[in-house]
């Protein structure tokens, strides 16, 4: 991944942030929003591509961007920063290529004390068990 290249291919847009504030809050765009486009990045080789679109499928639009928002702060230069991070932080996480599971069989003592506590358990149910009526 390409940090330098993503940065100039992320475009950001303000916007006024929702919550109180009073005044203030009324006439300053403080939450961020940042538009990036997963399919036209030249940040990433095409199977980095490949494996973002499908990691962050359920995140990106139609058009294949990912967008960010953040209004954590009042101050929208924090905001811009906080929300670049995040999406860094996010790309970073889904090009991690997750280990293979490697399978493993319980140890026969474990697999002992599974038993003796099924049968125990099994014994307790029997005993609370009204007697048959005879």
């Amino acid at each position: 991944m390409n940090t330098a290249q993503l940065h100039t291919e992320l475009s950001y847009r303000a916007m006024r942030s929702s919550g109180p504030g009073g005044q203030h809050a009324n006439k300053t765009s403080s939450k961020v929003a940042v538009h990036f486009n997963v399919e036209t990045s030249k940040a990433f080789s095409e199977e980095e591509k490949e494996r973002l679109q499908a990691k962050l499928e359920n995140r990106l639009t139609k058009d294949g961007e990912l967008i960010l928002s953040c209004d954590t702060y009042r101050s929208q230069h924090k905001n811009k920063a906080l929300v670049t991070e995040r999406l860094v932080e996010l790309l970073q996480q889904s090009l991690r290529k997750r280990k293979k599971r490697k399978k493993t069989k319980p140890s026969k003592r474990a697999i002992e004390k599974r038993l003796r506590n099924k049968k125990k358990q099994a014994l307790k149910k029997r005993d609370r068990r009204p007697p048959p009526t005879e």
